[in-house]
């Protein structure tokens, strides 16, 4: 936080500020004299109004000590009186005859009741954006920059006994969020301060009234502070519930950065994390007990332009995840990623499935619908990641030896190879989606061989009417943002093929060789009906969201049926018909059921959810009348439209 950034510097200006006056400040002047300079200078040099309410104090034996009391830094016009940064007392005491002859020796720094007051107000600004505008300059002609390094220190070394903040106390408020929080009793130790030894460093706060402490080392920071490498192990204990372990270091911090650390995040439970923060997770996972184990741990090397990230190893409740990442080019990001995982039940972490409620109004009346997700930030985006799980669950789906390799630019992203393997059979094929003009496109090719269709339908559907080995090829092309669109603009085609199974719920058969036993089937819809076949195939074509299957066919044990018609994704509607053939060639092989009679055309229709089957009537009494007329079609087109007028009344 930028904030927690202008802390930094105004601490570090009260120690310069307290070296300063131990320096030309005579022995012999009225040190409160120079409160007004100060003020003043502290205020021109930060931008903010700066006071001291209370004395100033020097005295140079037997030890340099320089105290200051009651001061305040103002926030930026519009926050009223309230102090972005306040003191309650800063003292410091130093060796005068070493810090003559460049030698900075300090017996202790000591800052009392610090406390800072972060706000941003509804109009989204921040109380402390006076310190981005500092003092006002004249202008003047831009000149090139200088190259510069990091600059030494105007001191031969450097030791302080004890560096301590103490009692302090740190506000947010957002108010366009409404979002507050506190931290008090925060307490900083620096011990054995030096530039050529590490810094034993130790903090401790209560966070909206839960503990974090950091504990470890840093450094030596070095004669040139920023230049060369500065060593970290620092250990954070945060909220009674996370321990994390940084250890590596930083080189060149202020000059060319480069970092090399390595995380440790020893098992924690989230759910205690976010509940200690008073706030639930981001998203309710249908199981209760999810993410209540999360371990973490990585190596991260990096500059401000690439970051890479090796021998990464998270571990979520019982699933294992092993990562490894690069980035650069953060401005049109880069990305490249390997991941694996062991196994998942993503349905554990999905929010639980609620009832479907009704549309709201403005839908209803046809509102303007919001605006779509801005895919320019995908545009921009260079990827290449590599996936893979062992084994995974998602919407009750079991899925095995997933793969897939996903690479994007200038907004096309393309998974390709894909695979996987489910209920015996395998998956593999290819998607692509075009993201680089307004309307999205969406592109598949998928085979699917050997998959036990029925455990599948009850897994994810909870649907138990179709038993078989299925099948399938097809290549489809559809565009679009949300659901509705993309039905409408389905397109392409392939086929479907089920070999060796069952079709529950409704005996074709039956309701093909019987009128009677058609009508009793339509009727009751018997559970116990059921319809054998050896191979169903259907050619499909799709054009617009409506599927075309002109020449589909079943084998079962006593006859061929042949079906054509239209399934339309949009209204989810059925419109088939199915002609049986071959009836009379398959009698008497071993069969003793009684399978005389005509054969019926059967029709499908209603919708996917619920079907329905009927004889087509119609057909039947059409071929009836024409045998009795000996083929006179004309004439049973006759008798069949007055049929029909009768019936309808006209």
């Amino acid at each position: 936080m930028r904030a927690l950034k202008w802390t930094g510097i105004v601490l570090g200006a009260l120690i310069a500020l307290g070296i300063a006056a131990l320096l030309i400040i005579p022995l012999f002047m009225d040190a409160e004299e120079y409160t007004p300079q100060i003020e003043k200078m502290v205020t021109e040099s930060t931008g903010c109004p700066f006071r001291m309410g209370g004395d100033l104090n020097l005295s140079l034996f037997p030890r340099t000590t320089i105290a200051l009391s009651d001061l305040h830094l103002g926030s930026s016009p519009g926050f009223g009186e309230e102090d972005f940064v306040s003191v309650k007392s800063f003292e410091m005491n130093a060796e005068l005859l070493p810090l003559l002859s460049g030698e900075v020796v300090i017996k202790r720094v000591i800052l009392d009741s610090p406390r800072m007051v972060v706000t941003r107000g509804k109009d989204g600004k921040w109380n402390w954006g006076c310190l981005d505008k500092g003092p006002e300059r004249p202008e003047k002609e831009a000149e090139p920059p200088e190259e510069t390094g990091p600059a030494s220190l105007p001191i031969q070394s450097l030791a302080v006994d004890e560096f301590l903040i103490r009692d302090g106390v740190v506000l947010f408020m957002d108010k366009t969020s409404g979002m507050k929080k506190e931290i008090r009793d925060f307490r900083l130790t620096l011990e054995d301060v030096s530039l050529d030894k590490p810094i034993r460093v130790g903090l401790s706060a209560l966070l909206d009234g839960r503990p974090v402490s950091m504990t470890g080392t840093v450094g030596p920071v070095g004669q040139e502070p920023g230049k060369g490498s500065m060593d970290i192990d620092l250990h954070v204990a945060a909220l009674e519930e996370m321990d994390i372990k940084v250890k590596g270091s930083i080189r060149d911090a202020a000059f060319d950065p480069y970092v090399d650390l390595d995380l440790r995040v020893p098992p924690f439970s989230p759910r205690k994390v976010m509940a200690a923060l008073g706030r639930s997770l981001p998203m309710t996972p249908a199981d209760p007990k999810a993410l209540d184990s999360v371990a973490l741990g990585m190596k991260i090397q990096g500059t401000p332009q690439t970051l890479s990230i090796t021998d990464g190893v998270m571990e979520v409740d019982n699933s294992k995840i092993l990562f490894a990442a690069t980035a650069t080019s953060f401005e049109k990001p880069n990305l490249s990623f390997d991941l694996h995982v062991d196994a998942i039940n993503l349905d554990r972490y999905l929010p639980p499935e609620r009832e479907k409620r009704p549309e709201p109004e403005e839908k209803k009346t046809g509102a303007p619908k919001s605006p779509g997700t801005d895919a320019e930030p995908l545009r921009r985006m260079i990827l290449d990641g590599q996936i893979s799980i062992g084994n995974l669950q998602v919407k009750k789906a079991k899925v095995k030896d997933l793969d897939m390799h996903i690479t994007a630019r200038n907004g096309r992203f393309q998974l390709d190879p894909l695979s996987l393997n489910m209920y015996d059979g395998s998956i593999t094929g290819s998607a692509a989606c075009d993201l680089s003009q307004d309307l999205p496109r969406h592109t598949a090719e998928l085979t699917i061989k050997g998959v036990h269709i029925n455990p599948l339908l009850q897994d994810l559907f909870q649907k138990d009417f179709l038993k078989g080995v299925f099948m399938a090829e097809w290549r489809l092309a559809l565009e679009g943002k949300d659901t509705p669109t993309l039905k409408k603009t389905l397109n392409g085609q392939g086929e479907l093929i089920f070999t060796h199974g069952t079709l529950k719920g409704v005996s074709l058969t039956d309701m093909a060789r019987n009128v009677k036993r058609a009508f009793g089937a339509a009727d009751k819809g018997s559970e116990q009906a059921h319809t054998d076949f050896s191979e169903v195939r259907v050619p499909f074509t799709a054009a617009d969201g409506v599927i075309h299957t002109p020449k589909a066919v079943m084998v079962t044990p006593v006859m061929h049926l042949r079906a054509q018609g239209q399934a339309d994704l949009v209204q989810e509607t059925l419109d088939f018909r199915v002609v049986p053939k071959g009836a009379a060639i398959l009698k008497g092989r071993g069969d003793s059921q009684d399978r005389s009679g005509i054969t019926v055309p059967i029709l499908v229709s209603g919708t996917f959810s619920s079907p329905k089957f009927r004889p087509d009537l119609e057909a039947i009494a059409r071929q009836q009348l024409k045998k009795r007329l000996k083929g006179d079609a004309s004439s049973a087109d006759v008798i069949m439209d007055l049929l029909k007028k009768l019936q309808s009344g006209d």
